[in-house]
């Protein structure tokens, strides 16, 4: 496989050429920003319907309500330990969190937003600061415990219960036990090739268990990371796409440097997982992009090619 094949091979695994059928295609799409999620979504031919939860590094995502309780179940536990100190800290010790999930159990058997969740726990005695930060640590928390999600409009809801032995059942049927070799799975298949390193950066597991529990020899390797056995490279088709804010395309990635050479990472990369809008061609990171009077403005890395990336634009959006 070429480095171009690679490319455009990526980019139809996330979905960026034809369209997915439903968000279980491309897995999860990071949603701490709707705007950005919804420029995601749009741009792999989805709607924003789904689970919004913290689910990969404890950040929020989109997951189809078929995979939001077993991948929270899968990935929560992490960040639950990454985040004991922290709550400690913040007074949240494992009693008061032990009765706040019952707590919320019952309050949320109506969605509501912060403000009204945290009154509600006080009338039970769990009295939380409004303006520190124990309210949003406890939800994350309860969200990583599997009881809680937060939706788009920023309320809180039940996590939509599964029964985990039924959850077992159907994994069996289909020859799956929803644990990390499935995710794995599925992973590649929305974002091969990919090494496990990827995969360990975006899913926030530690590379030493994913080393433990993946046989790199199951999958093929191409040299630029593994594929499932029998993928065929994709070949370039001058297909290009607007990306935003919080892509999956580049932060799926430990190593991004195949799709975004290094001389123009900083343009892209700008702190806390933030990309700068960027324009793909082909699977590779050309420029950047600004919207004005509803217009997208592209600011190419060769300023030559302006006329043929706007001309692109013009004809994908047709």
């Amino acid at each position: 496989m070429t480095p171009a094949q690679a490319l455009a091979t990526r980019m139809s695994a996330q979905r960026l050429v034809a369209p997915a059928t439903d968000l279980r295609d491309v897995l999860a799409l990071q949603a701490q920003d709707v705007p950005a999620l919804t420029t995601a979504a749009r741009n792999r031919g989805l709607s924003t319907d789904g689970i919004r939860t913290w689910a990969m590094r404890g950040t929020l995502h989109l997951l189809h309500p078929a995979d939001a309780a077993w991948v929270v179940r899968l990935l929560g536990p992490t960040s639950i330990a990454a985040g004991k100190r922290r709550r400690e800290q913040l007074g949240l010790d494992d009693g008061l969190c032990a009765r706040a999930l019952e707590a919320l159990r019952e309050i949320l058997v109506e969605p509501k937003d912060r403000p009204a969740t945290v009154r509600a726990l006080a009338e039970v005695g769990i009295v939380l600061d409004p303006k520190s930060q124990a309210p949003a640590h406890l939800l994350a928390f309860a969200a990583n415990s599997g009881v809680v999600h937060r939706g788009l409009d920023d309320t809180y809801h039940l996590l939509p219960k599964t029964d985990p032995q039924s959850d077992t059942k159907s994994a069996t049927e289909t020859g799956t036990t929803n644990g990390l070799p499935d995710l794995f799975r599925r992973y590649l298949t929305a974002y091969g090739p990919a090494t496990l390193p990827d995969f360990a950066a975006w899913s926030g597991l530690s590379l030493r268990r994913v080393r433990q529990e993946i046989d790199p020899d199951d999958y093929a390797d191409t040299g630029f990371g593994l594929v499932h056995k029998g993928t065929e490279p994709v070949e370039p088709q001058r297909r290009i796409k607007l990306l935003g804010h919080f892509d999956t395309y580049l932060l799926g990635y430990r190593d991004r440097t195949l799709a975004l050479p290094a001389e123009h990472t900083a343009k892209i990369q700008t702190g806390g997982g933030f990309l700068t809008p960027h324009v793909l061609l082909d699977g590779l990171v050309v420029g950047t992009w600004r919207e004005e009077g509803g217009e997208p403005v592209i600011t190419p890395f060769v300023p030559a090619r302006a006329a043929e990336l706007r001309r692109l634009v013009g004809e994908d959006t047709r």
